[in-house]
């Protein structure tokens, strides 16, 4: 595989919710080559719940310690969880304890919040709990610690904090200003109405793009790594972009991305805006070329491991060949398992029909699942071909279903693209060559009768 720079080895910084990790990844490759984690704890003290930052800039500049002398670092890249944002004072130390999202407030601050935000046609962020829109931290921060706010020189998204602690230059990026954050107009590319509304603009830090080099490691930290050379340092990405951003560089729109895990998360790549409805779990993501990503989810894995323990197991082969079985008798499960989310929100699960056997209630499962992602992928504007990826893409009754319902092709990828793989290509190295996976084309008899009877029952 050929490669754009001279790099062999990328360090990535990775900071999920629950476990943070530095990984270095061999360039031409993609493979890990040397990895250090850590848990991601929030600190209950204080005046709220917030993240460990010392504790993970420790761990951080420890590893890359590590990793400069042994296997070596060209080039340093940055992913992190969204909903989260930093607040700096002028001399660059944190202003205020970096707030964990899971954080609730007063209905008070809430009611008076939800006044404040802008509508969904204008930021595409619907209305989520806690502190899941950055726009309502920033607000109760503002609002409930008045003195504290009073220092904060600059506020940051969260991949860009650490890329200031390690060059000393402030920035945001988009992918993390358009992760339902209410703070950026993914149609107009700038900044939401929200913050000239919290009074914020002068402190939001210059928008740079996720591939920009902010600079080298600043001479100090430099010293103390025993850095030989530079060493680039990348502006950083939103983890959910860092795993889209090799299906961008591979293939060309329209197209749509079903990544599955505990949610099940569907990317229309080239659809369109127009569908989109809050109140259905469904959103405009930015991707790392500042371009809208209608999104849509539900919460599949998690409805998939709630049903598997009540229902038992049956071989693939069997659920597979119970699925036509299934549909002609009309044995179907009507949303929603996990309740709260979806495309169907306010809708509790239902059975309709006997089932004879496991295999017969597991095809019925995996029916249920695909005609869920199927309505994510209308509410997207999805056009093209499916690549899946992540659990989901080893269940064939699954992969039947999604091609048969859609009429598509399914590109089953077991497994991630992973979030520091996908951080890596911003340092300009090519993804690595694609498998040769043959795209899954099914018919089923009956489905598109299945399909109506399905969503006549969700109405009736």
């Amino acid at each position: 595989m050929s490669i754009e720079t001279d790099y062999r080895h990328i360090a990535v910084i990775d900071i999920g919710k629950t476990n943070a990790k530095v990984v270095v990844l061999d360039a031409a490759t993609g493979a890990e080559i040397a990895a250090a984690r850590m848990a991601n704890t929030v600190v209950k003290s204080g005046p709220y719940p917030h993240y460990d930052i010392e504790a993970l800039w420790d761990f951080i500049v420890s590893a890359l310690k590590n990793f400069v002398g042994k296997p070596g670092i060209d080039a340093i890249s940055i992913t992190t969880h969204g909903a989260c944002a930093a607040m700096l004072c002028a001399d660059g130390r944190l202003a205020m304890p970096v707030l964990d999202y899971e954080h609730g407030y007063p209905q008070a601050v809430q009611d008076a919040y939800r006044q404040l935000r802008p509508d969904f046609a204008e930021t595409f962020s619907p209305s989520l709990s806690v502190g899941l829109n950055v726009g309502a931290q920033i607000h109760y921060l503002k609002n409930a610690f008045p003195k504290d706010f009073t220092r904060v020189a600059a506020i940051l998204s969260y991949p860009q904090y650490w890329a200031f602690r390690l060059t000393g230059i402030v920035a945001n990026e988009v992918t993390s200003l358009g992760c339902h954050t209410d703070l950026w107009n993914p149609t107009t590319r700038s900044y939401s109405s929200l913050v000239d509304t919290l009074g914020i603009h002068d402190l939001m830090a210059p928008v740079r793009s996720a591939f920009d080099v902010l600079g080298p490691v600043i001479p100090p930290l430099a010293v103390d790594m025993e850095l030989d050379k530079e060493l680039p340092v990348y502006c950083g990405i939103h983890d959910s972009n860092a795993s889209l951003l090799p299906h961008l560089v591979q293939n060309e729109a329209p197209f749509a991305v079903v990544s599955t895990g505990t949610w099940v998360i569907t990317f229309g790549v080239g659809g369109d805006l127009d569908h989109l409805d809050p109140e259905r779990d469904a959103l405009a993501n930015v991707d790392a070329y500042g371009r809208a990503v209608p999104s849509a989810r539900f919460m599949g894995g998690r409805e998939f491991e709630i049903l598997m323990a009540e229902i038992g197991t049956a071989s693939a082969t069997a659920i597979d060949d119970a699925l036509e079985t299934v549909m002609e008798k009309g044995l179907m499960l009507l949303p929603n398992v996990v309740e709260g989310s979806g495309p169907f929100p306010g809708k509790a699960m239902r059975w309709i029909g006997e089932a004879q056997n496991p295999a017969e209630r597991l095809a019925a499962v995996s029916l249920y699942l695909a005609l869920m992602t199927e309505a994510c992928l209308t509410l997207t504007g999805a056009k093209g071909p499916i690549f899946l990826e992540g659990p989901f893409a080893l269940n064939r009754a699954y992969i039947t279903g999604l091609a048969a319902v859609t009429a598509r092709e399914v590109i089953a990828l077991p497994g991630s693209t992973g979030t520091s793989q996908g951080a890596a290509l911003l340092t300009g190295i090519h993804p690595p060559e694609a498998v040769n996976i043959r795209p899954i084309r099914a018919e089923l008899r009956g489905m598109s009768r299945y399909r109506q009877a399905w969503h006549d029952a969700l109405v009736g």
